[in-house]
């Protein structure tokens, strides 16, 4: 059963294993390179992912074919947006808080590598109606 804090929990694996990613290779990279060494530090830490998997777009009952793909979907709960660039952007928000709603996931994360400090200034986390609707514990 997922919970508040179960998705909580997996958000620090997440941003530890971004850190260790981080730690090792440093900033100023292209994002492809960042996520290929991040898929490998969850396969080494044992989390369940999909990587650049199709976001269905329904509308109005219908699924259309949009090419909508998110970075890393986490243990089917939790959506991750990967970036190398100089800040975190309101676009990339709403592209992160889409991503959720179209995949009923509640819980998301931003992670950008061109910083100095992933914990302080790399990440951002989001939550949404799902998130709110979870038991605590």
């Amino acid at each position: 059963m997922i919970t508040q804090k179960y998705l909580n929990d997996l958000s620090y694996q997440i941003i530890g294993a971004s850190i260790e990613v981080h730690k090792a290779i440093g900033k100023g990279l292209l994002e492809n390179v960042y996520h290929e060494c991040l898929k490998e530090e969850l396969r080494h830490r044992k989390i369940n992912f999909l990587t650049e998997m199709k976001v269905p777009l329904v509308y109005k009952n219908r699924e259309l074919n949009a090419d909508l793909r998110c970075d890393l979907f986490i243990e089917d709960c939790l959506v991750v947006e990967l970036k190398a660039t100089s800040e975190i952007t309101a676009i990339h928000e709403a592209q992160l808080m889409t991503y959720m709603k179209l995949l009923k996931a509640p819980k998301g994360l931003i992670v950008n590598f061109n910083c100095f400090n992933i914990f302080r200034e790399g990440q951002k986390t989001f939550v949404n109606e799902y998130f709110r609707l979870l038991p605590i514990l």
